[in-house]
């Protein structure tokens, strides 16, 4: 499951912290710039933007140097503001992203992230157990030998009665060999492909009656026993799970926003691309409300 999960993340989760957005609550006043007021909660807001860049200062000192970082940051915007550079459009466009930005994170803060609860998370997580395909792993043994003509030998050994485990200890040139070359269980993709494939094609209490060359050296090798593999524990998943449930809770936030609002591509080159790229996602199909009007 964990490897389901992962390949279903490694599509791109939206991370928001909640803690990004600082409370308004607090209007303490810690300094005054000029007739601007600097307030406890804009200083929150300054610490999650701010803070990492003083994390090697005591926390006393860290606290003092982001309040400092943050009067510079205002002494020069109310010289930008009086020499009118917001009505630059570039700084325009600056402005209105960092606003939109802010409330779009304060949004899914508020009603995305703050709605994952714990019973939400366990029963996805049941979802996923009941989806999930069994999964072979086996228990598995292995003497490895530096040359071919050395496996050879230790088959005829095997063949002549000698003691899988006790052959392993005494003649196993690799790390498992004190331990009988127990390798314990393990599941498709563990392993070099050579070994693998040679590993899952034996039965319980089978060996290798020709020696399997990887980069390691020659192998001979016994399986023990076949399971399915067992599900992960929720609290080893926990993580994965609430960044899948917040990916398709941001999601339908967004496409139903979307469809709310209406989204018209005025451009004719991005129409264009977007009608291409809509086509070849829905197999020849434009998607609902992306061929130039989302109503």
């Amino acid at each position: 499951m964990v490897r389901q999960l992962a390949a279903l993340l490694s599509a791109g989760v939206i991370m928001i912290a909640a803690g990004q957005v600082a409370s308004a609550a607090d209007a303490d006043v810690i300094a005054t710039i000029g007739k601007d007021k600097v307030t406890e909660a804009e200083l929150k807001a300054a610490e999650a933007e701010l803070g990492p860049q003083f994390q090697s200062m005591p926390e006393e000192r860290r606290r003092f140097a982001v309040l400092s970082a943050l009067i510079d940051i205002k002494a020069l915007a109310a010289e930008a503001a009086k020499a009118k550079l917001g009505d630059d459009p570039a700084v325009a466009a600056q402005l209105q992203f960092d606003r939109d930005r802010t409330l779009h994170n304060a949004y899914f803060a508020k009603n995305g992230v703050a709605n994952v609860s714990e019973d939400e998370l366990k029963a996805r997580y049941e979802k996923e157990i009941a989806a999930m395909a069994p999964r072979k792993e086996v228990h598995a043994r292995h003497i490895l030998l530096k040359t071919k003509e050395e496996a050879e030998a230790v088959v005829k050994e095997l063949e002549g009665g000698a003691d899988f485990e006790t052959v392993a200890k005494e003649k196993s040139t690799g790390p498992s060999g004190p331990d009988g070359g127990d390798l314990g269980f393990f599941g498709q993709g563990q392993m070099v492909p050579a070994f693998e494939k040679a590993a899952f094609a034996l039965k319980p209490g089978e060996y290798t009656k020709e020696p399997v060359e990887t980069q390691f050296g020659w192998h001979v090798i016994e399986v023990e026993e076949t399971r399915d593999a067992p599900a992960p524990e929720f609290d080893q998943v926990k993580d994965q799970l609430r960044q899948l449930v917040l990916r398709e809770k941001y999601m339908a936030m967004v496409g139903k926003a979307r469809q709310e609002l209406g989204v018209d591509y005025v451009d004719p080159k991005m129409k264009a691309q977007v009608d291409a790229i809509e086509k070849e996602i829905e197999g020849g199909e434009p998607a609902a409300g992306g061929t130039g009007s989302a109503n």
